[in-house]
C-alpha cells in the first residue's frame, strides 16, 4: 500500500496525531513487512523482531507530531524504528562491544576490507548472508548492521551505542573477518555436499 496523493497521507498522519486507531492501523499495515525486516537484521529471532517492532511503533505514534514532512515518511519511521532496534540490543546482557584490538584486524583498511567483502559476499544470495548476519554476535550484529545496512558513519555508530570511533572499526572488521569465515564455512559445506 502506497500513499496514491499527498493528501491521504498526510490524513493519515494528522489522524495519528489525533489518536485515531483506524489511521495507526493504516500507517502500521504500511510499514509492517519492511519495518520488520528491519528488525530482524538485529533481533535473534522472529518473536524478539515481532517485540521490537511493536515498541518501535509505540514510539512511531508518540513522536508523530514531530514529523515535518520534509524528509519520506518511510525514512522518518524507519530511523525511529532503528534507533528502537539500538537501544533494544544495547540493553541485553550479552551485548558487549570489544575495546581491543585486535592487531591483525588493527591494519586493515577500509579499501582492503571492502574488496574482501565485494569478493565473497557478493557470490550469495541476500537471504544467506542475512541468515550468515543473525549468526554474529549482538554487539558485532548491530555495529555491521548500522555500518553496512543502515550506511552510518564510524562516528554515528560510536555516539549511538556510547563507544569510541576505533572500537566501532574493530567491532566491524571483527565482524567482517567472522562472516567470511562463516562464508568459507558455507561455501565447503556445499562442496563436500555436492562431492558425496
Amino acid at each position: 500500500m502506497e500513499f496514491s496523493l499527498p493528501d491521504e497521507q498526510k490524513q493519515i498522519i494528522d489522524g495519528c496525531i489525533k489518536g485515531d486507531r483506524k489511521c495507526q492501523q493504516q500507517l502500521h499495515k504500511l510499514f509492517y513487512g519492511k519495518m520488520l525486516a528491519v528488525c530482524c537484521r538485529y533481533a535473534t529471532d522472529r518473536d524478539e523482531a515481532k517485540d521490537i517492532l511493536q515498541d518501535g511503533f509505540i514510539k512511531v505514534f508518540q513522536r508523530i507530531k514531530s514529523y515535518e514532512s520534509k524528509g519520506a515518511l518511510e525514512g522518518w519511521v524507519r530511523r525511529i524504528i532503528v534507533n528502537n532496534a539500538i537501544d533494544h540490543i544495547r540493553k541485553k546482557r550479552d551485548f558487549v562491544l570489544s575495546n581491543e584490538e585486535d592487531s591483525r584486524l588493527e591494519n586493515l583498511s577500509e579499501e582492503s576490507s571492502d574488496i574482501l567483502e565485494e569478493e565473497n559476499y557478493t557470490q550469495l544470495k541476500a537471504e544467506i548472508i542475512m541468515n550468515l548476519i543473525q549468526k554474529l554476535s549482538p554487539a558485532y550484529k548491530a555495529v555491521f548492521n548500522m555500518y553496512v545496512l543502515e550506511n552510518l558513519s564510524h562516528k554515528e555508530i560510536a555516539d549511538m551505542l556510547g563507544i569510541n570511533v576505533g572500537t566501532s572499526k574493530s567491532n566491524l572488521a571483527k565482524a567482517k573477518a567472522r562472516l567470511k569465515e562463516m562464508f568459507d564455512e558455507y561455501v565447503n559445506n556445499c562442496n563436500n555436499l555436492g562431492n558425496s
